[in-house]
Parts: C-alpha cells; sequence; structure tokens
C-alpha cells in the first residue's frame, strides 16, 4: 500500500475551541512503531474533557483520539509484534518507561513517564497513526471497524473498574449508561451478575436502553435501587454521585470511579462510608485488561451500539456527546 505524504486530520490547538481540519505530515514511525491506517476512532468523553480544557494542558497542537482500529501499513526497523496487513487497535495508555517505580512494581498504568494516545501524542482523528507495538492488540475477527472502537477505552475502562469490584460482587450498579456502561451490562449480564443502571433523572430513553441489555432495574441517579448494591461504578462525571453510591451499596460494598475527570465530589456524612465500606479510582489500563476484554468479548458476545461519523465531522459528534444526544457510542470513519 503506498502511503501518501500528507494526511487529514482533525487537530486540537487550544482548549475550548473547535478541532481544525488540517493536512499535515503523514508520521513516520520509530523503531518499535507501527504506521496505521486509521480505519475507525471512536470518541470518548476523555476527548471532550481535553477538548473542553478539564485536563492538565498536555503538549499543543495535538491531534485527539485513543480508541483506534488501523491497518498496519508500515513497520519501524525493530517490530517483530505484526506484520503490514494486521488489523490493530489502540488505547489511551500508549507508551511506558519500564524503569520507573511503577512498572519495576508491575503496575504500569501509574508510569511516572507514560504518554498518552490522543493526549500527549498525536492520536486518531487522523488517517494515519503511529503507536507503540507494545500497546498495539490484535482486533478479534468478529468485530467490525467501527462496532471494535469502543472496545479499546470504553470496553477497557469498563473491563478495568470490574476487576476492581471484586468477583464477590453481584449485584454491580452503573452510574451514567453511556459507552462504557451499555458494553460492561452485556459482559455482567454474561457473568450472571445483576445490573441496576443509573441514568439522569428523567431520561427514558437511556433506561429503556439498559434494560433492552439485561438490567434488572434503571432509574434516575436520584433514586435508590431496589437491592442494596455489591458494588457501584462510576462513568459519569458527576462528584455528587459518589455519596449517592456509597448510599446505595451494602456494608463492605466498594464504589469506583471510572473516569478520569470529576467534578468535586461533596463533604458527606461518615456513616455512609463506614462499615468498610470503600471508594477507589480508576487510572488507565494494563495491558492485562485489553488482552482479557478482547478475549472475552466476542465469547458474550459484545454488540456495541454506535453511531458512525465521517472525520471531519469530529466536533458534531463531540457535540453530541456533550449533549447526551448519543445511545452507546460516536465513531469516525475514515475516507479511503
Amino acid at each position: 500500500m503506498a502511503v501518501p505524504d500528507e494526511m487529514t486530520a482533525m487537530v486540537l490547538d487550544e482548549p475550548n475551541t473547535p478541532l481544525v481540519r488540517r493536512q499535515v505530515p503523514v508520521p513516520h514511525p520509530e523503531p518499535t512503531q507501527v504506521l496505521l491506517k486509521v480505519r475507525a476512532c471512536g470518541v470518548c468523553r476523555t476527548d471532550l474533557h481535553l477538548v473542553d480544557g478539564e485536563l492538565p494542558e498536555g503538549p499543543l497542537p495535538i491531534i485527539p483520539g485513543h480508541e483506534i482500529v488501523g491497518e498496519v501499513v508500515a513497520l519501524g526497523s525493530e517490530v517483530d509484534r505484526f506484520e503490514r496487513g494486521e488489523r490493530v487497535g489502540v488505547p489511551w495508555l500508549g507508551w511506558t518507561c519500564g524503569h520507573c517505580r511503577y512498572c519495576r512494581m508491575g503496575r504500569e498504568n501509574l508510569c511516572d513517564n507514560a504518554r498518552f494516545t490522543g493526549y500527549t501524542v498525536n492520536g486518531g482523528y487522523a488517517q494515519y497513526t503511529v503507536a507503540d507495538q507494545r500497546y498495539c492488540f490484535s482486533i478479534p475477527e468478529s468485530f467490525a471497524d467501527a462496532p471494535a472502537a469502543p472496545l479499546l477505552c470504553a470496553g477497557l475502562i469498563g473491563y478495568r473498574s470490574l476487576r476492581m469490584c471484586g468477583d464477590e460482587a453481584r449485584r454491580v450498579g452503573l452510574y451514567g449508561f453511556g459507552a462504557a456502561a451499555h458494553i460492561l451490562a452485556q459482559i455482567l449480564v454474561h457473568q450472571d451478575r445483576e445490573v441496576y443502571a443509573f441514568s439522569r433523572p428523567g431520561d427514558d430513553a437511556s433506561q429503556a436502553f439498559a434494560r433492552r441489555l439485561g438490567a434488572v432495574w434503571a432509574g434516575g441517579s436520584d433514586q435508590r435501587p431496589p437491592q442494596e448494591l455489591d458494588a457501584a461504578i462510576i462513568f459519569a462525571p458527576v462528584g455528587p454521585l459518589v455519596p449517592a453510591a456509597l448510599r446505595a451499596v451494602r456494608k463492605g460494598g466498594r464504589v469506583v470511579c471510572g473516569g478520569i475527570h470529576m467534578s468535586d465530589i461533596p463533604s458527606f456524612p461518615y456513616e455512609i462510608l463506614w462499615q468498610e465500606r470503600e471508594i477507589r479510582s480508576v487510572a488507565n489500563l494494563e495491558r492485562r485488561d485489553g488482552e482479557e476484554l478482547l478475549d472475552i468479548a466476542p465469547r458474550v458476545p459484545v454488540k456495541t451500539e454506535v453511531t458512525t461519523l465521517p472525520l471531519v465531522e469530529a466536533n458534531e459528534a463531540l457535540r453530541r456527546l456533550r449533549e447526551g444526544e448519543l445511545e452507546g457510542a460516536a465513531v469516525l470513519v475514515m475516507p479511503e
């Protein structure tokens, strides 16, 4: 496949400004990188946090996007995991140093020197991108390009959040029923666990969506579920949901915050934390998360709900996500 010298990309120049369509040079892979022709790139809430200036400022300008499905079209001199023509996925965690104390502890997701796709290195809102071969995953053949894209972050973070809930969590609450929750709900049902779905009060469409995917109960985030929960996962970036979830979980239950950004958590009485309830956050992912998720997803089988838009409509996709107009996930698809 002939690789052009230039490509179309959607570029963020400054936070709180629209992405700009621009012709930029096609990147060249470093020794351990692969060059990918991007086929699809999911639109994640983290992209929205980046564009809206809610993340610590990284290098600018930047090409967002970290739920990438692409075809390998060129190899760095040291690449030995992939061949040209293979289809791979690229997640948020794009590189780790391997020698800081967290890497040595086996906690690569907390690496002090980590690089993040679409945030500190250019991502997939473009026709081509490069990625470290260590942080690419083979995509199961049963998934087409666009349906596979949300697995690379929404799916991975949901799966890691579930791991933190523990195997004993049989009744699991999902606060915010969007891209991550709609994937995780299917896995929970497959594992014979009970799903309790919470959406914005009055969002009947999201609640009906959750029931269609097997939730035993769905209601507003201002409601208490009919049963005490063993664990709750918060995907919505809304701090007041933390005390709400604490009130919903049983003694010894866990509340897992699955987002990279959240509004301030309000003060709450100690009594709703007492009796060994826990609050913890999820940071990034480990390669193990990706390998396990992409193994289980075809067996469920996970069916992602996606709305596809062309690359040049990235700003419209972000707007729909911001306004809560999506059922499932938005995915940008690339021109040939």
